[in-house]
């Protein structure tokens, strides 16, 4: 039996369980979704703390995962890889509040310019997965029915699910903002760029080794999960509009991604009459951002409670 279960195989609850074995607690997944088909999966998984909240403690957590993150850089096999890139912004916009997590940045003509992580989810998701199991640790596919099942098999419980709180933990707070981008061949793009000023039709590319991802779209409360043949075109045009060398570059892949978006970043522990659960979900746009912050408060968590 082990000492704690988490629920939810994408990149927080993964990192969460991975901190967990390293820290010496028997820490096990379960999840209703393999990691390839969470919404993880769909991130293009630039570091930055794109709406999560609040601002005091996402600070400390993305400063953690933009440290952890440059680390796996020069770790063969990560998918892991700091970028260049920019965020186009206007010539008076004040320095943005997560500022002093990045050791590079610099102010520009166009906007904020520095160096970043960027995960290649379908190398860096496998990689998490394998680096649990050498840990002793397993993922398990199945469908929890409540948490207080999962207490059922260990006395601790680790709430990574989320979208999937509104049902585990009954919360209302949580919003899904959908977000639906393409894939396109690797046509030269080596630097990011990213634009906020439409906050629902986002403009981001992302370079990859084998692939470009092109986004976006930030529409809150649909959860629409099929791809919108005129969404992608408009995404395609922005996309390509602002970086010349992706015109006619053959599109690999389609997805949507149903972000967990909350007014706060629930990351706190729930005593209940069988044991203890520590919630960590809300994540917005920024699971990659903040997974290996998060993950070492809830080991410090964890490890409290397990005394």
């Amino acid at each position: 039996m082990p000492e704690v279960i988490v629920a939810g195989a994408g990149v927080v609850g993964l990192t969460a369980a991975i901190r967990l074995r390293e820290a010496g607690v028997t820490a096990d997944i379960v999840a209703r979704d393999p990691p390839a088909a969470t919404t993880s999966a769909v991130a293009a998984a630039l570091w930055y703390p794109y709406r999560a909240f609040p601002r005091e403690r996402v600070a400390a957590w993305s400063a953690r995962g933009f440290a952890v993150l440059g680390g796996l850089a020069g770790t063969p096999g990560s998918g892991v890889r700091m970028r260049w890139g920019t965020e186009l912004v206007a010539p008076d916009a004040e320095d943005p509040w997560w500022r002093a997590a990045v050791p590079s940045f610099a102010r520009t003509a166009d906007g904020y310019r520095f160096a970043a992580p960027v995960a290649d989810m379908s190398v860096h998701l496998p990689w998490l997965v394998s680096r649990l199991e050498a840990l002793g640790g397993s993922l398990a596919i199945a469908t929890l029915g409540s948490l207080d099942e999962a207490l059922a098999r260990a006395p601790v419980v680790v709430n990574c699910a989320g979208l999937g709180a509104r049902e585990l933990a009954g919360d209302d707070a949580l919003l899904a903002v959908r977000g639906q981008i393409l894939h396109v061949e690797q046509a030269g793009v080596d630097e990011w760029l990213l634009d906020q000023s439409d906050p629902e039709r986002l403009l981001y590319v992302v370079p990859r080794e084998r692939d470009v991802v092109l986004g976006g779209t930030a529409q809150e409360g649909d959860e629409n999960a099929a791809v919108e043949p005129a969404t992608a075109a408009a995404i395609r045009a922005r996309c390509e509009a602002a970086v010349p060398a992706l015109r006619g570059a053959r599109v690999l892949r389609e997805a949507v991604g149903l972000r967990p978006a909350r007014p706060a970043v629930r990351l706190e522990t729930e005593a209940r009459a069988d044991g203890t659960i520590v919630h960590c979900y809300g994540h917005g746009g920024a699971g990659v951002t903040l997974a290996w912050g998060c993950a070492d408060e809830v080991t410090a968590l964890v490890a409290r409670t397990l005394g």
